[in-house]
């Protein structure tokens, strides 16, 4: 029942962060890319950190790391490659990004839907083997989500809903999360597999986020002072994961 708990709690802080987006409504587009330039790298190392300080040497202390548990990595990654090319689930981080239109916007909340639906699966599948591991993945979770959700509200910005629209559906989408963990944890108590598969998948994912999505966001950037703050942003983010082995 505590692990139930907690993972409606990580579910629900998670879904705040759909919300971060009005505290940008203010800011100017050359301020909006300096934050982002620091998320964007930050959560980069985060998801990183977080796979190979945390899930991967959890896979080999629980499942030991043979075929079985570093194809399941692979699929992980193949799975993720998979949702974001059919899905058009793009993680894009630029406050203009997209044209003027409503049906790209369907298409974002519809992919971000289904991605907050993952992370909801992603967190109770975690907490369910260790709270320990629960609170670092969803961490990680959240680091990845700030810039994206900013880039999903500019999205909906820029396809012509207005602000209290573009909060309205992008909380609706985060709400997914919690069918995404509600479902985990109806499906764990019947299929014992699930927790089997949960961290190589979860470690899959986190490593194709971060080396296809993000990095790739990074080497845009070729000023020398902006990629020195990219590389300390991306050493901080893997340094936390770091010092929550501590904790």
């Amino acid at each position: 029942m505590n692990a139930i708990y907690n993972i409606l709690l990580a579910v629900f802080i998670i879904s705040l962060i759909s919300l971060i987006g009005v505290f940008t409504i203010s800011l100017a587009q050359k301020e909006l890319k300096k934050i982002l330039l620091f998320l964007v790298s930050f959560s980069a190392g985060a998801l990183l950190g977080d796979a190979f300080l945390h899930l991967i040497p959890e896979i080999a202390e629980t499942q030991g790391l043979n075929t079985a548990t570093t194809i399941s990595l692979i699929g992980g990654i193949l799975l993720f490659f998979i949702l974001e090319k059919f899905l058009n689930w793009q993680h894009c981080h630029e406050p203009v990004c997209v044209g003027h239109n409503h049906s790209l916007a369907f298409i974002n909340l519809v992919g971000d839907a289904f991605h907050n639906f993952l992370d909801g699966v992603l967190i109770a599948g975690s907490f369910m083997i260790s709270p320990g591991l629960g609170i670092t993945t969803t961490i990680a979770i959240a680091l990845h989500e700030i810039p994206q959700e900013i880039g999903d509200f500019s999205i909906l910005l820029y396809s012509g809903l207005s602000r209290a629209k573009a909060l309205f559906f992008n909380f609706i989408s985060a709400l997914f999360a919690f069918a995404g963990a509600i479902s985990f944890i109806i499906l764990a108590d019947s299929i014992s597999l699930i927790e089997t598969l949960i961290l190589p998948i979860t470690a899959g994912g986190f490593i194709y986020i971060a080396l296809a999505d993000l990095i790739p966001e990074l080497h845009k950037e070729t000023h020398l002072g902006k990629s020195i703050i990219q590389l300390i942003s991306l050493i901080l983010g893997i340094s936390i994961m770091a010092l929550l082995l501590f904790l």
